[in-house]
């Protein structure tokens, strides 16, 4: 028997996946053709900016909190990233779809998708959205590596046409067709691989979701928002607001900033209205993701952050001790900072 593995089995596999190859191109390339075809959200300044997306993944990203966040702080950046981003996506969405250079762009499918999982594999408001298309990904880019493109593939055109290319190892590694690996060694690297997967999968669906042990919790269902550096200086208050879990689809409304004294009196008492009306010199952002005034509240999206500052001539004269501040939401939600002075 040959050592290595023979043409007719990766032929056949190749034949199978092509639902997976198709289903799993378009995935990708649409993102290519939602963004700069059907609407252009590459644009900074437009609605649906895909920037203000990728802000959204931050709170909770797993690993790659850091370059989330630079970018988010860096809006040039950032919109190079998104531009570089979608081009990939169309290259490989286009490519695996058309099974040329089916392997390395298997690659490319296992590196979106890890990316994907990775930075939002925690949003997801009816179901677990975003984990669900990562953890796939990863397991189609692993499968059609192994199994290369068949019959109706480029590559398979260009080994009918060229029958050396079938000899080249290069293109038996990035294209399609034989892999240049023996029959017994690759069971033992499918197993290591797909091992490997399983326990991403149960480890990022436990972390991401609780979905393997414990409480199950879904982080995109409530808003939340972590309240730090809060702080009353003369006549000023300010207090840095972050938005971390919830809806990543709209923001959390707020209608309530309230300032009580130790004995529960009441110093500061702002309402929908009145935060409908916040001067936008009086919030400070960090990303790209703003906390701007509403129509009848003070939007604050999912990933912003903002330093609020309210100036009261009532601050001027409270004496030291502790003060407490409650934000409200909408939803009926509460957030409360405790304040010394």
């Amino acid at each position: 028997m040959n050592k290595h593995t023979t043409t007719q089995p990766f032929q056949l596999a190749g034949l199978f996946t092509l639902s997976l190859r198709l289903v799993v191109g378009w995935t990708y390339f649409s993102a290519f053709w939602r963004r700069l075809v059907l609407e252009n959200k590459l644009d900074p300044e437009a609605a649906g900016y895909i920037g203000e997306k990728f802000n959204h993944f931050l709170p909770n990203a797993l690993g790659i909190k850091p370059i989330i966040e630079y970018l988010v702080s860096n809006p040039d950046a950032l919109w190079l990233a998104m531009a570089v981003f979608t081009i990939v996506e169309a290259i490989v969405g286009l490519f695996i779809m058309l099974g040329l250079f089916t392997r390395l762009m298997s690659i490319g499918v296992f590196g979106l998708a890890m990316g994907i999982l990775l930075g939002s594999g925690w949003i997801g408001t009816t179901c677990l959205d975003e984990w669900q298309i990562g953890i796939l990904g990863i397991a189609a880019g692993f499968t059609l590596f192994f199994s290369g493109s068949g019959q109706f593939s480029l590559d398979y055109y260009l080994l009918r046409r060229y029958p050396a290319l079938a000899r080249n190892k290069w293109f038996s590694w990035l294209g399609s067709g034989v892999l240049p690996v023996k029959i017994k060694v690759l069971p033992r690297i499918v197993l290591a691989g797909s091992v490997l997967i399983l326990f991403i999968t149960l480890f990022t669906n436990q972390y991401f979701h609780g979905g393997v042990w414990g409480d199950l919790h879904n982080k995109s269902v409530k808003p939340k928002i972590e309240i730090e550096q809060a702080k009353l200086s003369g006549d000023l208050l300010s207090f840095q607001v972050f938005r971390v879990e919830g809806a990543d689809v709209y923001g959390s409304f707020l209608i309530g900033i309230e300032l009580i004294g130790t004995d529960k009196s009441g110093i500061l008492k702002l309402n929908g209205d009145d935060l409908a009306r916040f001067a936008p010199e009086n919030i400070d952002n960090s990303y790209v993701t703003k906390v701007k005034p509403g129509k009848h509240s003070l939007v604050i999206p999912l990933g912003a952050k903002a330093v609020l500052s309210v100036r009261n001539e009532a601050f001027a004269d409270l004496p030291s001790g502790n003060y407490q501040l409650v934000l409200t939401d909408i939803s009926g939600a509460t957030w409360t900072a405790e304040i010394t002075r």
